[in-house]
């Protein structure tokens, strides 16, 4: 259905049928043929009466390519498009199929019910077509009729002509109405919301029913005619726009005015319907935009030279006709002028891959720009990337499109020479690991190989696609191709992690994870953020080394683990500072050797708990100190009093709110009240000697006053107002207490009621200080508003920093509120609100600050731009201390930028001081000056050191670690001379302090490294001995005792040859001289009493040389320690495989060696009969059975009957074999069972 075309709608009183005639029957299934003519008749009229028009309408629409509102994607339907529609479908119910031309117009085919089909072509129109705006001047009056009741005929409205329109409120006085949407939308709706007000209005109104063809002759060119008629008349004149499909023509005005221009109307219509023709020529469509012109500015020239109207078809439609309607003699003309204006563009095609596309238009459109620069009336369009074809349109003047066309064909057939593609298939799931971290390997592979790489998902295809010269595409492709078969190998493992351990599993800004990640370098470690709740740490590489990293991280999770025990110990507030120390000398030592994390808390805080973290033994080891350090620093008293457990409950006070006050006010004691079933009457108080003692003192005073007249009661107060009632140091409480003799009671932080003040007392005593407070809460209850006068000038002080001076003002003074004028109100009125006490002190304190503000000068401090980064500090931590510390402001400059990037030196006597090095200070004149002299102080200075290159690296440390440390230590920057450069100088600079603290530092560094050197030079001396190398196992000693006792005694370092060294028999010792000669005696002790021991060889047979060795050594071993000798066996490689050495004393070594003979030969005497043995058993030999040497041919040699090895496998079926119990008398004997098989399976 077409856009103008309206849907059916049934009738709302629909007639009552009977069902026959609501579902008759089909004419097949009548009882008998039916032919005569009255019963198809009454067929065919009950079939009309039936008929019901459908509900669901299809509008088609369309957006020429000129007016769409682009969403700067790369594809049709790869940005916002396809979410768009699906927004609206679900909006509005409608059903909507989007296309796009070849000119890149879309095409919309909206299906739905009528309502649904309008609302969601408003929409679409306000997404995909380019918005205009206009305003129209409506009287006030008429502005209901255009909402009519509850807006539903500017909805409509709204709907029929697809636009947005705004209509100004009733309390506006404005008559402005605006029209938002596309250009026909805003025609139609104008249209309607004047005929609209023109029936409404008194004035006269004419309808003229006019033909739709003829409006172009009464309008003129550019409605030149209207427009004079309406200037003449002084009437309004509405011509439906060409875009509404209307034949009338409305008139409002003075009467006379509209009686003249309906005659003028209808005469001009009478005139061309008489005088009118048409031709009609056909046009192809692409080239209707041409006749049409800008804004229908061709089509207004052709009606105003000839006076011939020129209707164009609607765009929607396929239908190619141009109709030409006007005077008989000017057709001609007009035609002509339609051919030339159509045909004065011509339109070709060019074809390129459309992958190449982005290279012709190139970087921001530079290469297409150089071709169209100098043809400005070219246009050059692409096609879309999903047109396998690839096709380039040019349009534009014929000379010009050619000229184009070649260009772009050289450029395109150059591309492609150069220019070549790749695609690989890749799971999304690695994507991530090629694109890297924030991109940085899919960048360097575009960096190295020059090419363009795309990933892409859509439509499930997965591809990686390569663009770019030949060799840059190859060489990416391999690299991407190594990484993919690379991660497909890979292996991640998922380990669970409390998140409470991730800031220590991290370290320092990250050091211990860096670690981590340095010793399994293959491995990614992913550690869930700040936001991820997860307690899942991901590691992923090959998987040799993700086994390995796992397991390393289980043993550092177990170690934080056993390293994250929590203690928390109270200790009295006053002794928290002896607890840190000086500079926190106590506190850093007690962490040092307990190596535990020790917390206290903050200055503001009430908690008197000390926390500690790590291992439990560390943990009880530092509390153990820190208790220590209290006890011995006061004298911690506990002591019991008796209190019958009848007050318990009343002193302790509803919620703890009395014993709390109480333990607060005796200087935090602790006060511990026993069980409730242990029936006993013993409190506790803990705490030091004095406080223990008040505490005590308090509580019987308690006592006494309930066991008297215990009484109760409360006040009520706001809790703003609770610190004036206390007073500084609480002197007013304090002043009611002493004179009633009741104790008053605050609530606290932890209490829900903060208003409720609780007194406690004898009646008399709790009833008079009731009254007292009552009456100073009244006085402060009683609000007052005051004024004072405050020069401008200082208003800034205090409303900056968001009204920081004011808010700390009213916290000291109950509350109260302060009001300075607003920003641009010139008045130095300042309005101050709260109880009257309040106000006062208020107002006090605001002359003072004022009197301070002007007793304020400002001074200015010359310091170069250059080090103003430096007299700041990181985050202007220094001079924020010296704001603090000499209540000054200081204001900086703002920096200069400088052309070349480098800030100009000034000679001394060049000129005045630059802005920029200006400082000022604002504050008292002893202050300033002091702040002054403090930033000057500030200013860095570089001082050199001499320092011998060789030294530098030591002073740098592992990793730039000493340096760092050294750095941080003094706050300044110390340059080491470069590599290339060796010079013997360290440059530092800083604040002349803080440099000369760290020259001596660098210095005393230097001394020291000096000091190493010469005391290295003195253990570098080399002693080397000759000693007989069969001698030296003997000096190394069982597993190197020997030889460590000799290094750790004389401190030195003593080396063995290898054996087969040409110089086997040297030892060197390494070390002072004094302590190598003191080795060296220790060694010749030991070899002069090995040169006294024999060695004697023995010839032992290599058989029985197990047996003399036994187990693991164990039979040797007990011969050499019973004779105190050395014995050696030869190895396998030796010439004689059974000659032994014995080495020791020479009688030693003749005892060993009878012992050594006994046992071999009582061993080879097993050995002959084992020998014999095997001579008798050995199976026949093939010699035997040919009759060889020794054999005798009638015996059958030596024959063993009845061994194991020939016995069958059991028959547990036999009683023969498994002979019955005697409870079985049977006495029957179970058959043999053929079966081979039994309990240990079958026979093999």
């Amino acid at each position: 259905m077409m856009e103008g075309e309206a849907a059916y709608e049934p009738s709302t009183a629909a007639p009552t049928y009977s069902y026959d005639e609501v579902f008759p029957a089909l004419p097949e299934s009548a009882p008998g043929p039916q032919t005569t003519s009255s019963q198809m008749g009454q067929w065919s009229t009950t079939n009309n009466k039936m008929r019901v028009g459908s509900s669901v309408v299809t509008q088609v629409f369309r957006v020429p390519y000129e007016e769409r509102k682009m969403d700067m994607s790369e594809r049709f339907g790869e940005g916002d498009s396809k979410g768009i529609c699906q927004d609206i479908m679900g909006e509005t119910g409608a059903h909507i199929e989007i296309s796009q031309s070849k000119d890149q117009s879309l095409t919309f085919l909206v299906t739905g019910k009528q309502t649904a089909v309008l609302d969601a072509r408003r929409k679409i129109l306000t997404h995909f077509q380019t918005q205009a705006s206009t305003t129209i001047s409506i009287p006030k009056e008429y502005h209901r009729f255009i909402l009519g009741k509850g807006g539903n005929k500017l909805k409509e409205l709204e709907k029929n002509t697809a636009t947005k329109i705004s209509i100004p409120p009733t309390a506006d006085s404005s008559d402005k109405i605006v029209i938002t949407g596309t250009k026909e939308g805003i025609e139609k709706a104008v249209h309607e919301i004047r005929v609209t007000s023109d029936e409404q209005s008194k004035q006269a109104y004419e309808r003229l029913e006019v033909p739709k063809i003829y409006h172009p002759f009464i309008a003129g060119a550019h409605n030149e005619k209207v427009n004079a008629l309406m200037s003449e008349t002084g009437v309004r004149i509405n011509i439906p726009p060409l875009s509404v499909q209307k034949d009338e023509i409305t008139i409002a005005g003075e009467k006379e005015g509209v009686m003249l221009s309906k005659q003028r109307i209808l005469s001009v219509f009478n005139e061309m319907a008489k005088k009118c023709a048409t031709v009609s020529v056909e046009v192809i469509k692409s080239q209707h935009k041409y006749v049409i012109g800008p804004k229908g500015s061709s089509i207004a020239e052709i009606l105003q030279e000839t006076g011939v109207s020129v209707e164009m078809p609607p765009s929607d439609t396929p239908n190619d006709t141009i109709t030409l309607r006007g005077p008989q003699d000017k057709l001609g003309q007009a035609l002509s002028m339609v051919y030339l204006k159509a045909n004065s563009v011509r339109t070709t095609t060019v074809s390129a891959p459309a992958w190449i596309h982005k290279y012709i238009i190139g970087r921001k459109g530079a290469n297409i720009k150089q071709i169209t620069q100098d043809l400005p009336k070219v246009h050059v369009e692409f096609t879309d990337i999903t047109d396998k074809e690839g096709k380039i349109r040019i349009e534009g003047p014929p000379e010009e499109v050619e000229t184009a066309q070649k260009s772009l064909e050289d450029l395109v057939r150059n591309l492609i020479g150069t220019l070549t593609f790749e695609e690989i298939v890749v799971d999304p799931k690695f994507y991530k690991h090629i694109i890297g971290k924030a991109g940085v390997n899919i960048n360097r592979i575009k960096e190295e190989t020059n090419v363009i790489i795309n990933i892409s998902d859509n439509d499930g295809k997965n591809i990686i696609r390569i663009e770019g010269n030949k060799e840059g595409v190859a060489n990416a492709k391999r690299e991407l191709e190594e990484m993919v078969h690379k991660l497909e190998n890979e292996k991640e493992r998922d380990i669970i992690i409390d998140r409470r351990f991730y800031k220590s599993l991290i370290g320092s800004k990250g050091e211990r994870i860096r670690e981590v990640r340095e010793k399994f370098n293959q491995v990614q470690i992913t550690i869930p953020g700040p936001g991820d709740k997860r307690d899942v740490v991901k590691i992923r590489g090959a998987k040799e080394d993700v086994d390995k990293c796992y397991r390393h991280m289980q043993k550092l999770v177990k170690e934080l683990g056993e390293s994250s025990h929590v203690l928390e110990v109270p200790i009295y507030k006053q002794f928290h500072k002896y607890i840190i120390g000086k500079g926190g000398a106590n506190i850093r030592k007690i962490r040092d050797e307990t190596q535990a994390r020790i917390d206290l808390p903050g200055e503001g805080e009430k908690s008197d708990v000390i926390t500690i973290t790590g291992k439990k033994e560390s943990v009880e080891e530092a509390r153990d100190k820190i208790q220590k350090i209290q006890n011995d620093m006061a004298n911690i008293v506990s002591e019991d009093i008796t209190i019958p457990p009848k007050h318990y409950n009343s002193l302790i006070g509803a919620g703890g709110k009395l014993i709390h006050a109480i333990m607060d006010e005796c200087g935090g004691v602790t006060i511990k009240f026993p069980p409730t079933d242990s029936n006993s009457d013993k409190v506790t108080i803990r705490g030091p000697k004095d406080d223990v003692e008040k505490a005590k003192q308090q509580l019987l005073e308690l006592v006494t006053e309930r066991q008297l007249s215990g009484f109760t009661a409360e006040v009520r107060a706001k809790a703003q107002h609770h610190k004036f009632l206390i007073g500084r140091n609480g002197v007013n409480i304090k002043k009611i207490r002493d004179s009633t003799g009741a104790r008053i009671i605050f609530p606290t932080d932890k209490d829900e009621d903060k208003e409720v003040i609780t007194i406690v007392g004898k009646k008399d005593s709790v009833e008079k200080a009731k009254a007292e407070l009552e009456a100073t809460i009244k006085e402060i209850d009683n609000i007052v508003e005051s004024d004072m006068c405050v020069d401008p000038k200082h208003h800034r002080h205090f409303v900056a920093r968001r009204g920081e001076v004011l808010h700390q003002i009213a916290d000291q003074y109950g509350g109260v509120m302060i009001s300075f004028p607003r920003a641009g109100i010139t008045s130095d009125k300042v309005v101050l609100k709260g109880s009257k006490d309040c106000v006062e002190g208020a107002k006090q304190r605001i002359k003072e600050i004022v009197h301070d503000l002007e007793s304020m000068i400002a001074i200015e401090c010359i310091i170069p731009q250059k080090h103003h980064r430096t007299v700041m500090g990181a985050k202007g931590f220094k001079v924020q201390g010296i704001t603090q510390e000499f209540d000054v402001q200081i204001k900086f400059p703002e920096r200069e930028n400088f052309n070349n990037g480098e800030q100009e030196e000034h000679v001394n006597g060049d000129g005045a001081n630059r802005p920029c090095d200006t400082i000022r200070i604002t504050g008292k004149q002893e202050n300033c000056a002091k702040a002054k002299q403090a930033l000057l102080d500030l200013v860095p200075v570089t001082i050199e050191v001499n320092v011998p290159y060789e030294y530098h690296r030591s002073i740098i440390g592992q990793k730039g670690r000493d340096v760092r440390e050294m750095m941080e230590k003094y706050d300044v920057h110390i340059v080491l001379s470069p590599a290339d450069q060796k010079l013997d100088v360290i440059k530092i600079t800083g604040a002349p302090s803080a440099a000369a603290s760290a020259k001596e530092a660098v210095e005393e560094r230097c001394k020291q490294l000096e000091e190493d050197r010469a005391d290295r030079q003195l253990r570098s001396f080399e002693l080397k001995l000759e000693v007989d190398p069969d001698f030296h196992p003997k000096i190394i000693g069982k597993r190197g005792a020997v030889i460590t006792k000799i290094r750790q005694d004389h401190d030195v370092q003593i080396n063995f040859p290898k054996k087969g060294d040409p110089e086997e028999h040297i030892i060197t010792i390494t070390g002072y001289e004094k302590n190598t000669e003191a080795a060296k005696e220790d060694i010749m002790r030991i070899v002069n009493e090995l040169n006294k021991m024999v060695k004697e060889q023995v010839s032992i047979d290599h058989r029985v040389h197990a047996r003399l060795i036994g187990q693991r050594g164990r039979a040797i071993h007990k011969v050499m320690e019973l004779y105190n000798v050395d014995i050696k066996f030869p190895r396998s490689t030796d010439p004689d495989p059974s000659l032994v050495s014995i080495i020791g004393a020479e009688e030693n070594v003749a005892e060993a060696k009878e012992s050594l003979l006994n046992q071999a030969e009582e061993y080879m005497q097993d050995v002959n009969e084992q020998l014999e043995l095997e001579q008798y058993t050995r199976p026949s030999t093939r010699s035997d059975k040919e009759g060889g040497a020794g054999a005798n041919p009638g015996e059958t040699g030596f024959v063993v009957k009845g061994a194991p090895w020939e016995q069958s496998t059991p028959n547990t079926s036999s009683i023969e074999d498994f002979p019955s119990f005697g409870g079985d008398n049977s006495g029957t004997a179970a058959p043999a069972a053929p079966s081979t098989s039994g309990p240990w399976g079958p026979r093999r």
